[in-house]
């Protein structure tokens, strides 16, 4: 690993750690990430931290989970004043640069969440957590014509196109116009609903040719659900896949380490679900590659979107980072009051092969054999068996080396 290298983090919202073409999903037209993969370390196991977005991206930005890193709430604010790893890279020497999706601002709770409120409010500089440059809206969920303010744009201006295209074109003008070493954050919305939006031409799917697994309940409401939101899914997967695939055709620098990735992923009918804050694989597991840090291969470590600033900063030294823990910790800190999103406060730890899920008091709610029920069919919580292995699980949910 040589001494600061250029740091590329692509970051989608919503794109679960199974629909890529790579990793086996027969419905994913993904052929740049697929690319992308043959040439990366593919950690298999990744998880977010929390899977919804405001909490998932304070921590990756801070390196502190939920709520300790002043996100609480959907719609807190990440504090002015929290460290970030833009500001412990650029007291290295870094450029660095954040394009896209923020979503950590302060936001009216009143005020609907699709639409032009939020994608023309403004963050003020003092609040997009110590990027040198700044482009981006805070949300609004328009997938076509974003508006966009930041370091150049003062007042918010409205960009023809797709967003991961406008997102990805103005990221490679700028990472082409800087020397080493620069810290590039490009945050895109796709493949976050509404679903049904254009796709940069990309048409959605015929829904009854869509291959659902297992833990989608056939021949009802949640079936058909399921196979009209998939259709036009998998359409924003493939466009977004050919616009990250055109930022890394650009000119990115030969040192750069690449790292893809999502905040969270999507029920999308499993176990009779949608949307996200739910503790299931579908929900939590993202996809994650790492190219140019080392060698090409699957990783089934238990890594977390948590470890990215810890491993950043140690690609900044030319070290190797730290291995991963035994143990992945996710949670939900708060209940977001948005329909078919998760019900309850939860807590808890992730290995490759065993699941732990509490309530807020404690109270197993799920423990899954992952490495023999990899759909999560079984809940083993309340079966007496398995009540030696849930007590020595269950001191993981209260460790704090990581606050």
């Amino acid at each position: 690993m040589p001494r600061r290298p250029n740091i590329l983090w692509i970051v989608t919202t919503q794109w679960r750690g199974q629909a890529t073409g790579y990793a086996g999903d027969p419905n994913a037209r993904t052929p740049c990430l697929d690319a992308l993969a043959a040439e990366s370390e593919n950690f298999a196991q990744a998880v977010t931290p929390h899977p919804f977005g405001p909490f998932a991206r304070a921590a990756m930005l801070t390196g502190v989970p939920s709520p300790a890193n002043g996100v609480r709430d959907y719609h807190d604010p990440l504090p002015a004043g929290a460290p970030t790893l833009a500001q412990a890279l650029a007291a290295r020497g870094y450029a660095t640069a954040f394009f896209g999706k923020w979503h950590l601002g302060r936001r009216d709770p009143a005020a609907p969440l699709v639409g032009d409120v939020h994608a023309t409010m403004v963050v003020p500089p003092a609040e997009r957590g110590g990027f040198a440059f700044w482009e981006g809206f805070e949300g609004g969920f328009l997938l076509n014509d974003p508006w966009f303010h930041g370091t150049r744009l003062p007042r918010p201006e409205r960009l023809a196109g797709y967003q991961s295209d406008v997102v990805c074109a103005r990221a490679a003008e700028w990472v082409g116009s800087q020397g080493p070493p620069y810290f590039c954050v490009v945050s895109l919305e796709p493949p976050h609903p509404p679903y049904d939006a254009p796709a940069a031409g990309v048409g959605p799917r015929d829904p009854r040719g869509i291959a659902l697994p297992g833990n989608v309940p056939r021949g009802g409401p949640v079936e058909l659900r399921a196979r009209r939101e998939l259709a036009g899914y998998y359409a924003h997967l493939e466009a977004t896949d050919r616009a990250i695939g055109r930022l890394l055709a650009a000119k990115i620098g030969d040192a750069t380490v690449v790292v893809f990735t999502s905040v969270h992923g999507d029920m999308h009918g499993a176990h009779g679900l949608f949307r996200k804050g739910w503790p299931y694989e579908e929900s939590v597991r993202v996809p994650l590659l790492v190219r140019g840090a080392r060698a090409a291969g699957r990783s089934d470590a238990a890594v977390s979107l948590l470890d990215l600033p810890g491993w950043a900063l140690a690609w900044a030294a030319g070290e190797e980072p730290p291995p991963a823990a035994a143990f992945a910790d996710i949670s939900m800190p708060s209940v977001v009051r948005l329909p078919h999103q998760c019900d309850r406060a939860w807590r808890g730890v992730r290995s490759p092969a065993r699941k732990l899920v509490c309530e807020a008091d404690g109270t197993p709610w799920l423990f899954f054999d992952l490495e023999r029920d990899p759909g999560e069919l079984e809940n083993l919580a309340g079966d007496p068996s398995r009540a030696d292995e849930i007590a020595k699980l269950a001191p993981q949910l209260l460790r704090t080396d990581r606050v």
